[in-house]
């Protein structure tokens, strides 16, 4: 039996992702469309033995050929093994969800329409007429579904199963007499010139709207015909058709305001939209702190446990001296104080996921246009930085949504001094340690200074291009409670990727550190002063000592988080001998050794923002080479944010130094 291609298309926001999500679960593959950057994802399922294969499509609005998500979409559908198409529409939005259903009735494959999100129709007090809607839009099947709550799932399926075996497509959209006579006249000269071209109709009316890439692989000589561009002709008429759809189907039962309008009356006010931004993360923080580290005290225990057995049990059998220091104070120490920030993590992700899936990360964008328009960059912009909080991998990546190439670059290059999830140890650690009851003041204040240096980069580098002026165009969907089942493939994402970065990356850097610092020119050294790590760290005193972090200690540490911002805290647990550093005693053992150098909290505010500013991840530094395709750019940006950090950092010690 052949598996079943089926292609999820729709607008942003409709909902697809989730309806995607409540097939495949998990078990999906996540990468990039062939030579494109654009993320593409895909799943299987089955029903009743029929095997199927799901692809979630780039979020789009139409079929042209302008971004590369159109571009994308529509060679999937035309190109690939797209058998049938589930077009995923927001019902509560059907005016503006429909011109895309009509693009995709003229590629000539079975279409069905996954009517979304049906319980805010009701709840809006309209009412779709589920029969009249089929007939108009070509007898195409129409099902009604809710991601969210998960139902009519398996009638979606069937509908999908049983229009394939039909092998039906359909036309909805009856142009004008003398748009229909150009379009029979070149489907007449398509079929001629392409014998084997399917869909002539779709290529026909792409040749009227003067599409580039249909043009360029069809030329077509009938000067008479193709005698101007079509294109607003085209949509103007179809337009024109889903007005009449929506009378005929759509009805109110009574006037009732939408909740989403009234929320946004607050939520989106020139006034008090960004201090409610500002208040909802720093809300996100508290629960970070209050609820993680209460969470992390397990944690810690177990780890203490843990290492304590190990050691226990290495001595009984006689192990070398050697190896139970690399595996105690080296591998334990370095990954398992990285594990135990797991519940501070899994609160910020939590918190991230349920923003975004409520439809407040959109508004986060309208409300900051206004801001990012001074600097020459659209609110779109502002959308990768917010996602920078989490991960600046996707951060980098989410700036595909800028047209512009140079807006692009900007972009990537303010968005890695947001404040990701992976510096969180850092700040938990140091602030702890060091600021006590305005530990999470401290923290927050980390989130806010790494806003604060992107917008300050980005206006001096709009200085150089005043007359660049942007539009926002972008949709705010509807408020809606967030889905638990995408909320937990979302944490769940990122959980697992903190832990195999814990089991890779920082394990290995973890070793590394620890023979950095136990072996010398000599060999093995009793004396971490003579080891190689002491070598290198001294080298970099003389240039961070200005910043007041002018300890070999940390400069080894900072070259270690190049690898994972993670790791500077377990090259801190090995670098000072700490087997649990973030248990009351680690931390008092740390804030002595540190204390006895006059590290202070002046010094430790000063390592929380070098940190937060400095040389990226080289995950991200490997994003930004791919999504520039730049080696120089990517040198730059490295350079640019290294200086970055070393001129505030060194500002606000020295200014510190004078004031305290």
């Amino acid at each position: 039996m052949n598996t079943i291609h089926i292609g999820f298309a729709g607008n942003p926001n409709c909902g697809k992702t989730t309806l995607f999500n409540a097939y495949t679960g998990a078990n999906l593959k996540v990468a990039n469309w062939p030579g494109v950057t654009v993320e593409k994802k895909e799943g299987e399922t089955s029903y009743k033995g029929q095997k199927l294969k799901l692809v979630d499509l780039p979020g789009i609005y139409s079929l042209a050929s302008y971004s590369m998500e159109e571009k994308v979409t529509r060679r999937c559908i035309l190109e690939e093994d797209i058998d049938v198409i589930v077009n995923v529409v927001d019902a509560s939005a059907l005016e503006r969800n429909l011109y895309l259903t009509l693009q995709l009735l003229e590629l000539g494959k079975p279409v069905i329409l996954a009517l979304n999100m049906m319980d805010i129709v009701e709840e809006r007090g309209m009412e779709i007429d589920l029969h009249r809607l089929p007939e108009m839009l070509g007898g195409i099947p129409v099902v009604p579904v809710s991601a969210r709550k998960r139902s009519g799932l398996d009638v979606l399926m069937h509908a999908a199963v049983h229009h394939f075996e039909e092998q039906h497509s359909s036309r909805a959209v009856q142009y004008s007499p003398m748009l229909e006579e150009k379009i029979a006249r070149l489907e007449e000269e398509l079929g001629k010139k392409n014998p084997g071209l399917a869909n002539t109709r779709w290529h026909a009316i792409k040749l009227l709207a003067k599409d580039e890439e249909v043009c360029r692989a069809y030329h077509i000589e009938l000067p008479e015909v193709l005698d101007q561009n079509y294109e607003k002709t085209i949509i103007n008429e179809k337009y024109r058709y889903i007005e009449e759809i929506i009378e005929d189907t759509l009805f109110y039962k009574e006037e009732k305001g939408a909740f989403t309008d009234k929320v946004d009356r607050l939520l989106t006010h020139p006034g008090w939209g960004m201090p409610i931004f500002f208040g909802v993360m720093a809300v996100v923080f508290f629960l970070t702190f209050a609820v993680g580290d209460f969470l992390k005290g397990y944690f810690e225990i177990a780890l203490e446990q843990f290492s304590g057995f190990v050691l226990q049990i290495f001595s009984g059998m006689g192990v070398a001296d050697w190896l139970t220091s690399l595996v105690v104070d080296g591998i334990i120490a370095g990954v398992g104080g990285i594990l135990t920030f797991l519940p501070n993590l899994f609160i910020l992700f939590l918190a991230l996921a349920l923003l975004e899936d409520s439809g407040y990360m959109a508004r986060v964008a309208y409300v900051m246009d206004g801001l990012m328009g001074k600097l020459g960059l659209s609110g779109k912009a502002f959308l990768p930085m917010v996602l920078g909080f989490g991960c600046t991998v996707p951060a980098i990546m989410a700036s595909r949504s800028l047209e512009k190439e140079e807006d692009r670059r900007r972009t990537i290059l303010i968005t890695p001094f947001m404040s990701c999830s992976a510096r969180l140890p850092i700040y938990v650690l140091f602030a702890e340690m060091f600021f006590g009851k305005f530990a999470m003041a401290a923290s927050f204040s980390m989130y806010v200074v790494g806003l604060f240096v992107a917008i300050g980069v980005a206006f001096l580098l709009h200085r150089r291009d005043k007359e660049n002026n942007h539009t926002l165009l972008i949709e705010l969907p509807e408020y809606k409670t967030p889905n638990v089942r995408t909320i937990g493939i979302y944490v769940w994402e990122k959980v697992k990727d903190y832990l195999t970065k814990a089991g890779t990356t920082i394990f290995i850097a973890s070793i590394v550190i620890w023979f950095l610092l136990n072996y010398g020119a000599s060999g093995m050294v009793e004396d971490v002063a003579d080891s190689f790590g002491a070598l290198i760290g001294h080298w970099l005193v003389p240039v961070l000592a200005p910043a007041g972090l002018g300890l070999w200690q940390i400069g080894v540490a900072l070259i270690s988080g190049i690898s994972a911002k993670e790791v500077v805290v377990s090259s801190f647990c090995v670098l000072f001998g700490i087997a649990n550093v973030n248990s009351k005693e680690g931390m008092a053992a740390l804030t002595d050794q540190l204390g006895a150098f006059g590290f202070g909290p002046l010094n430790a505010y000063c390592l929380m923002l070098f940190c937060l500013l400095y040389i990226p991840c080289a995950a991200t530094i490997g994003t930004i080479k791919k999504e520039t395709g730049s080696v120089a750019f990517t040198l730059k940006a490295i350079l640019f944010q290294l200086l970055v950090a070393w001129g505030v950092a060194v500002l606000v010690y020295q200014i510190g130094s004078l004031l305290i």
